[in-house]
């Protein structure tokens, strides 16, 4: 929901700093590389609880997962790029509330159990939308150049960091941050399903005489 309004503001920044990267021969997927380590370094910090080095390193991990678009729109975009940026996102991602459920398994594991099955079925939806869309030869800018189809939704990434940021800052309040972020998660699905129910109905085929 956020992210139109972020991108806008972060964008031409980013971009010049992926040109001065690009330049120096560090390349979109050596970084998105890079992003999936220091997300998941995160995510260990966040279960031996400490939590400032979580915050850094995540905060590092978006970073990246900025710039690494940033270069490769300076450079050349490939598919590779793009499916590696979209699968080593949802990793990361993953990975928090899973750090959360080893952290403290007695009272964090339920509410991560239910933002993981709700990051489930928003991804899936988010995927199929992507798939049936390519298939029709479906295209939006909404988000900027995508490698495959975005949708907007009412929980996009910057909704997601500011959630994952709460955690961190706040892990006693992991529950209710938990519960909130999936219930708002599969409400972005239901929207998404919605919108393809409408979008990819088929019509009735004619007969002829």
């Amino acid at each position: 929901m956020l992210d139109g309004w972020v991108r806008r503001r972060i964008d031409p920044p980013m971009d010049r700093l992926g040109q001065g990267l690009a330049r120096a021969g560090i390349s979109a997927d050596a970084v998105t590389l890079a992003g999936l380590v220091l997300g998941l370094a995160a995510a260990v910090m966040i279960v031996l609880e400490l939590d400032v080095a979580a915050l850094v390193l995540f905060g590092l991990n978006r970073l990246l997962d900025g710039l690494d678009g940033a270069i490769a729109r300076s450079t050349r975009r490939t598919d590779r790029g793009g499916f590696l940026d979209i699968v080593l996102d949802f990793a990361v991602y993953g990975a928090i509330p899973l750090a959360f459920a080893l952290r403290d398994p007695g009272v964090f594991a339920l509410p991560a159990a239910a933002l993981l099955f709700a990051f489930y079925v928003n991804g899936a939806s988010f995927l199929a939308f992507a798939a049936v869309a390519a298939k029709r030869g479906m295209s939006t800018g909404i988000r900027g150049v995508k490698s495959i189809y975005f949708t907007a939704g009412v929980m996009e990434g910057t909704e997601t960091i500011l959630f994952f940021v709460a955690m961190i800052l706040f892990p006693r309040h992991f529950p209710v941050l938990a519960y909130a972020f999936a219930g708002l998660t599969v409400m972005s699905a239901l929207a998404r399903i919605t919108l393809a129910w409408h979008a990819f109905r088929d019509e009735p085929v004619e007969e002829s005489d």
